[in-house]
Order: C-alpha cells, then structure tokens, then sequence
C-alpha cells in the first residue's frame, strides 16, 4: 500500500472514530485508527495531520447532518457562546476550539477559558443564571509536575465546558498539548465580528437575538435545571426502592417512550412530573407545577397535576365525585397510562437515559411534528 493511501486510510478511520465519539483527541484517534489499518510498524511522517482528520470529520458532519444544517448549528453554537461571554465578562472569557474553528460535529460543546482567583465566584453566576453544572477537577502530570484543572461543565442548550485559570495567566499563550501551536481563541469582540463576516449576521442583529435568550430562556435547560436537584431526593424505600428521585423519573420516561414515543406532552408529563419533590416535598405537585408555568402546555399540566390521583383509584381512597370528574375527562386514559408508568418505574438497577439525551429526542420530536 502506497504511504499516500495508507494516510488517507488512517485519516478516514481516524476521523469515523472521532466523529462517532469513540475518541476525542487527534493523536488518540491516529494511534487506533493505524493499528487497525496497518499491522506494521508506520512512520510518523505517514501519520495525517490534525488539520486532514479534521477535514474528514467535517465531510462525515456534512454529509451526515447536510451542509445547511451544519451552518445553521454552528450558528446557532456561536450565538450562544458569544451569550455566555457576555454573562461571564467579569472573568474576560475566550472562546477557544470547534465553534471558534468552525469544526463541530454532533455532541460537540463550547469550550470557553475563564480567569478567576476563585472557581466559586463564578458558580454564584451560574446559580443566579439558574443553570444546572457539575464541577471538576483534573490531576494531570506533565513534566514531572503535577497540576491541577478546573472545569466546569454547564447543562445548556449546547454543552459548556469552562476551563478556569488563574487570573495571572490572562495574557499566557496557551499551546495544543498535540501540536505544540498557540491555541486560537476570541473574545466577545473577535466573536461577533467572526458571527458577522461568517454567517452575515450583523452586530445589532446578533444583539437582537442575545437580548431573545434572556427573556426567553431555553425550555430545555429550564427542565435540566429543574430535573437534576431530584438526584439528592432520597425517597422511602418501601415505596420506591429503586432509590433516588431523578432514577425514578427517568424510568417513568422510559416506561413512558416505550408506550407513546412520539407524543411530546406525555412523554414531559412523565420525565417531569415530581421535579417538585425538590423543591417542597410536603405539595411537590403544586411545586412543580408553579415552576415549570409558562413552559408547559395545559395537557401536560393536567396530567402531572392529577398524577397523584391515580394511586388513590388504585387503592380505593378517591372520592366518587372526584373520580366521576375524572372519568368523564378526555384525557383519563392517559392519565391512567401515565400512573402505571409512574408505578411501574421503580426497578433498582434499571437501565436509564441521561436526563440531557431524553431531553434531547423531546426536543427532536417537537421539531419533527411543529
């Protein structure tokens, strides 16, 4: 096999692997991708470069996801990361990677440096934004020394990850640790003139659409926000034995899938019908209810309003009237169909879907049918 075909090759593999996520680094992706094209020794020089795996991998975004779609997506991430600097100006963040490269593909986040002396004054931003976040810290020894890094991973409309660095490392020029080079990186300036030459975008526009983000916040973060407090919700094993709070909904929206996995309304009903439970244990109906008000619509907010009512038809202790009301309401059966998923979502060990993957195919079947 010719060195120019036998790159190609690795190339190609190199990049199926990266973009399907079995790998997320270059020089990861070259290693495998080599030892299952060739059984021998290669020369490095016949390793492809970052850059043509890269290039692999946008062919295998575009084609899988359209040219078109592509282009709108990184749009739509740009917008998004340009918000976020905005919100985090007090930490002078940069926007660093495959948005600011035009490189994404499905799954991929926005990576964004952030300088603070403490990582805890910028959670305070994140828990007044209200978005949901996990903190952590990396141990990595290089150089024979050891170094600790800090991130942040923000549950958005676009996965965030925040890297903080001390303040004093502001004006560093920070290196790929593959390729040795300066790592590029924009501000809030570079990015929106980047927004305006790239996809015509001009800046009061791109303000336009920012000031849209705030007031209108994205539904599904709102319900990330709202679903992931309920994994600290510990519940009465006699009634729940599959433990926490957030395990017994994503099997309820399992359950639910299962019997109606088109069907948006139901499916919300079911992943989100004891995010109260987090909130006030002793009514989380009436608590959840008044916190997802104005991102529901009346049908799920009927059924999770009378979830509760089917345990008492099981067991008798409904009154007559209540349940003739309910009988004679169109969306009894339904109601009904979400108790037994409520019921029968509490197997300890169950296989579940994050809460983000269930949000995002609600998401993808609100687009499908609107």
């Amino acid at each position: 096999m010719s060195s120019k075909k036998l790159r190609r090759q690795i190339a190609w593999e190199a990049a199926r692997l990266m973009y399907s996520r079995e790998v997320s680094e270059y020089y990861t992706a070259k290693q495998k991708a080599a030892r299952r094209i060739y059984k021998g020794w290669i020369k490095p020089a016949d390793l492809p470069s970052n850059a043509e795996i890269r290039e692999q991998v946008m062919y295998f975004t575009r084609l899988s996801e359209g040219a078109e779609g592509v282009s709108q997506r990184l749009l739509e991430m740009r917008l998004r990361a340009a918000w976020w600097l905005r919100k985090l100006s007090p930490f002078h963040p940069k926007l660093i990677g495959s948005v600011l490269k035009g490189s994404i593909r499905e799954g991929s986040d926005i990576d964004i440096h952030v300088f603070a002396a403490n990582v805890h004054s910028i959670t305070i931003v994140l828990d007044d934004l209200g978005v949901a976040y996990d903190l952590e810290r990396k141990r990595i020894r290089k150089d024979g020394e050891a170094r600790v890094f800090t991130h942040l991973h923000v549950k958005d409309r676009f996965p965030i990850e925040l890297t903080v660095y001390a303040p004093s490392l502001m004006g560093f020029r920070f290196r790929c640790s593959i390729t040795g080079k300066p790592i590029d990186r924009a501000g809030l300036n570079e990015l929106e003139r980047l927004i305006a030459i790239e996809h015509a975008v001009e800046p009061r526009e791109q303000v336009s659409r920012m000031a849209d983000m705030d007031t209108c916040p994205d539904r599904a973060n709102v319900f990330l926000s709202l679903l992931m407090p309920l994994e600290k919700v510990k519940q009465n094993l006699r009634w729940h034995p599959e433990g926490d709070a957030l395990f017994h909904s994503m099997q309820v929206y399992a359950l639910a899938k299962e019997a109606m996995p088109y069907d948006e309304e139901f499916l919300l009903a079911a992943l989100l019908h004891d995010v109260g439970k987090a909130i006030d244990p002793s009514d989380h109906v009436s608590a959840g209810l008044e916190a997802l008000e104005g991102f529901i619509t009346p049908r799920t907010s009927w059924l999770i309003a009378h979830h509760m009512d089917v345990h008492k038809i099981i067991d008798h202790s409904i009154g007559a009237r209540h349940r003739k009301r309910l009988t004679a309401h169109p969306l009894y059966e339904d109601l009904l169909l979400l108790g037994e998923c409520d019921r029968h979502g509490r197997v300890p060990g169950a296989e579940v879907e994050e809460p983000e993957e269930a949000l995002d195919y609600i998401e993808q079947i609100e687009e499908m049918f609107s």
